[in-house]
């Protein structure tokens, strides 16, 4: 087998994608497809740190609307991160693999407050680290702790797993003519107002010249393509 393109990886899990055809609750058929994935990564010794999303539970400002205070929306937001990681956390050791949940917000009995320096050693240890609860702040979404957390851990690359296969010119459900790139850079991205990630997750990964690699989770195995390095979904970088 080849050697992985990427030795370090933070995958970002969308909290629809855990959810499934339900996209409410939990999937535990679709959770178990991708912690197998997860686990040949770790067998063939690349690192993964996980951020994971909400919104299968709960999504702050959306869900909250004008009738909550936006922080304490966002902090019930955070709080459904965490009931995600543990559940993925779960399915992983239930498969035989190693992994350390951490969280922005400290909850001490259930998980690991987030530490840098913890969280790397844990990876280097061949663990998977799962970080729960955004980056602990109201106002900034899990694809910003995604990107911070890539920065922090000095990951190669972003892997953005959601219910679609890559980035589109347009919303391809509601234009047809839309055209899917392999290759844009992140000032297009924000040029274009193309729904990646929101503007403060791209102009951070642009900032810190982290690739990401957007693609379907649809079939979890594209996470060990995208590793290995097949040229799946679309790459957001610098010009070359």
């Amino acid at each position: 087998m080849s050697e992985p393109q990427y030795k370090r990886v933070l995958l970002k899990l969308s909290g629809e994608a855990l959810a499934g055809e339900a996209s409410r609750g939990l999937d535990f058929d679709v959770i178990g497809s991708v912690c197998d994935v997860i686990k040949k990564c770790v067998s063939i010794g690349v690192q993964v740190g996980i951020v994971v999303g909400g919104g299968n539970f709960w999504r702050g400002v959306k869900d909250g609307g004008d009738r909550m205070e936006r922080t304490r929306a966002d902090h019930m937001g955070m709080l459904a991160t965490t009931i995600n990681a543990l559940a993925v956390a779960d399915v992983l050791e239930q498969k035989g693999v190693d992994v350390r949940v951490q969280t922005a917000i400290e909850m001490r009995s259930i998980a690991e407050p987030y530490i840098r320096s913890r969280a790397i050693r844990h990876m280097e240890k061949g663990r998977v680290v799962i970080f729960g609860c955004g980056t602990g702040n109201p106002f900034f979404s899990t694809d910003t702790a995604a990107v911070l957390r890539a920065a922090e851990i000095d990951a190669d690359a972003i892997l953005l797993a959601k219910n679609i296969d890559g980035v589109y010119s347009a919303d391809p459900k509601k234009d047809p003519t839309a055209v899917k790139y392999d290759t844009i850079t992140y000032d297009d991205v924000l040029a274009q107002r193309l729904q990646v990630m929101d503007s403060t997750a791209t102009s951070l990964s642009m900032d810190n010249n982290i690739p990401v690699i957007l693609f379907a989770l649809k079939d979890p195995e594209n996470i060990l393509r995208v590793v290995m390095g097949e040229k799946i979904g679309t790459i957001v970088k610098e010009e070359s």
